[in-house]
């Protein structure tokens, strides 16, 4: 059993939990994951690490609420403990004195990110960090980020600045030398980044956590094609260039359960209404405490959509 220590509403619908499992966060590096299940009944979820303390023996976590097993993770209160935690798996992200790199993350991805900002700050690299959301209540951590970042950008989709993809483009259309770039975010954000700078023939790195449900390259749920080779994503990753990564696949095995998703999650809020509703009057979710937007400025002339 691994106790929730902290658990706290970053974003709408996005929760950062902070566990106690002291032998995970001894051998954590960036770029791995574990996979969490909530209870005896739960399927078991990927979700990269967004950081870990030896001395405290705790791991974090940063995750989307989406689904049946998400909404019943975010359910939970603090000092409360979910069954498992299974960590840390996947070949950690390889860190090296690369030069100037750009790491862009998106909703979840300010998770993981973090970490892998750190590591790369500490090998001596020129770090820019971009974080995209669809609007200021969407973006999180940038103070966090800063502090291991030699710049930090901000894109809010519809507004002046759009989105990370349009964010790498513009960068790398400076003709300011850029050595590699990681992605982390949601499977559209990582494709568009990777499609940002395949022209530039700069090195992309995106983190594939598809459907999973053993972890360790056993069941095969996981497989990806990347440059042409079937892949698994729990043990050949969860990193790949995203420039050989067959997206299209990847989109439809993510899609090919959605019908179960949909169903399973009707069912599970039927009967737990009562505790999404608890949710709203935890300390954890309080909308008071969300920055107040009075305008914001993004006239349709300058609305640019990823992938448009």
């Amino acid at each position: 059993m691994y106790e929730i220590v902290t658990k706290e509403t970053v974003a709408p619908n996005i929760i950062h939990m902070k566990f106690k499992a002291p032998k995970i966060a001894l051998t954590a590096k960036p770029g791995q994951f574990a996979i969490f299940r909530a209870d005896e009944k739960g399927e078991r979820i990927p979700m990269g690490l967004a950081g870990w303390d030896e001395k405290e023996g705790t791991i974090d976590i940063v995750f989307y609420v989406l689904g049946t097993s998400t909404a019943k993770l975010s359910t939970m209160k603090e000092g409360e403990c979910i069954s498992n935690i299974a960590g840390p798996l996947g070949v950690p992200t390889e860190v090296d004195n690369f030069g100037r790199v750009i790491c862009a993350c998106g909703c979840f991805g300010a998770g993981p990110t973090l970490p892998l900002v750190k590591a790369l700050k500490e090998k001596g690299n020129y770090v820019i960090t971009v974080v995209e959301g669809r609007g200021p209540d969407f973006i999180f951590w940038v103070d966090r980020l800063k502090e291991h970042s030699d710049e930090v950008h901000v894109v809010t989709g519809c507004g002046k600045t759009a989105w990370a993809n349009d964010f790498i483009e513009q960068e790398l259309a400076t003709g300011k030398k850029i050595d590699r770039i990681f992605a982390h975010g949601c499977p559209f954000m990582m494709k568009v980044s990777s499609e940002a700078s395949r022209a530039a023939g700069v090195d992309t790195w995106v983190s594939l956590t598809p459907i999973m449900v053993d972890g360790t390259g056993m069941c095969g749920a996981c497989r990806v094609e990347v440059a042409g080779e079937t892949k698994f994503a729990c043990v050949d990753g969860p990193d790949f260039n995203g420039h050989s990564v067959n997206w299209e696949g990847l989109v439809m095995r993510l899609r090919q359960l959605i019908p179960e998703e949909d169903k399973s999650f009707n069912i599970w809020e039927r009967d737990n209404w009562h505790r999404l509703m608890d949710c709203r009057h935890k300390k954890s979710f309080n909308p008071a405490k969300r920055r107040l937007i009075d305008k914001v400025d993004h006239p349709e002339s300058e609305c640019k959509l990823a992938g448009i």
